[in-house]
């Protein structure tokens, strides 16, 4: 099976459908839908047999939460507002024993509730003068992409290609970088949803002898400020389930765990879970 990732559109006199379908992470994604239920759910169960899926997930309105639970799916996190100000369901089903099985569960409930513990009182971490944060554009992709290739191992989009980046800088993703001595040592984006007014901050990276400095977090809040800029309140984020500090970064910049997503797709070294973090930037 071609191992590119790909939207298609579907459109039938009863429904419509928006598919992302994504075989590296061997899963089918549904991202916006309308029309007969019922029938768009058999459609999208037809094309995880045609792709082999081993995993499909669907953005699902508050209105048809029970319908899609009654087929079978089941509900893993929630976006506060994601549609218009309208909460999304991001329901899941599986189709192979091994992708429903999960050793790490329990240890990844702890970690959510230590994080919960931590301290949110607001410090404002300087790092020193000689780091550099900078919007980046598409003459940084390289760069980009070098600091990707060296943090992840496995990344289930291809953000090792500087083309990719270039891409999606292209189609309106906001990247923000610190640079040190002209070299890109961490990185966030803002992959955003222009027609439902929603944000994923993603793609956080840093490189392990600059983590001591807390980065990450203020590039976070540069996106956030851009992002309120124009007009986008809900921002979410998923994190790592096995990763306390970016977790931890979240959590104490204000975000509430929404949910985990069970091996949700390839990431660092393996197929991981994945934490849900939402926040509305109305209020802060």
């Amino acid at each position: 099976m071609n191992q590119t990732a790909s939207t298609i559109f579907l459109e039938e006199v009863s429904y419509f459908l928006e598919v992302y379908l994504d075989p590296f992470n061997k899963r089918i994604r549904v991202d916006d839908y309308r029309g007969k239920t019922k029938l768009l759910i058999e459609k999208v169960e037809e094309l995880v047999l045609v792709h082999k899926a081993e995993k499909l997930i669907v953005k699902v309105r508050r209105e048809d939460y029970f319908t899609f639970l009654e087929k079978g799916l089941q509900p893993e996190a929630v976006v506060d507002g994601y549609f218009l100000g309208s909460d999304a369901h991001f329901f899941s089903k599986f189709y192979t024993p091994e992708r429903k099985k999960n050793d790490h569960w329990i240890i990844e409930d702890g970690m959510v509730h230590s994080i919960y513990q931590l301290d949110t009182t607001d410090q404002k971490p300087f790092p020193p003068k000689e780091y550099e944060l900078r919007k980046a554009d598409q003459s940084c992709a390289g760069d980009l992409a070098a600091l990707y290739q060296q943090v992840f191992q496995i990344y289930p989009t291809p953000l090792h290609d500087p083309e990719y980046i270039k891409k999606t800088i292209k189609d309106g993703t906001i990247y923000y970088a610190f640079f040190y001595s002209g070299k890109i040592v961490s990185a966030a984006s803002g992959e955003v949803n222009y027609f439902y007014k929603n944000a994923e901050l993603t793609d956080c990276a840093t490189l392990t002898e600059h983590r001591k400095y807390g980065l990450m977090k203020i590039i976070l809040q540069e996106l956030e400020r851009e992002l309120k800029r124009k007009g986008i309140y809900c921002a979410y984020s998923i994190a790592r389930s096995l990763s306390f500090g970016m977790n931890a970064v979240l959590f104490q910049l204000g975000y509430s765990y929404r949910g985990r997503f069970m091996n949700n797709c390839f990431i660092y070294d393996k197929l991981e879970n994945m934490n849900m973090w939402v926040k509305n930037l109305a209020n802060c």
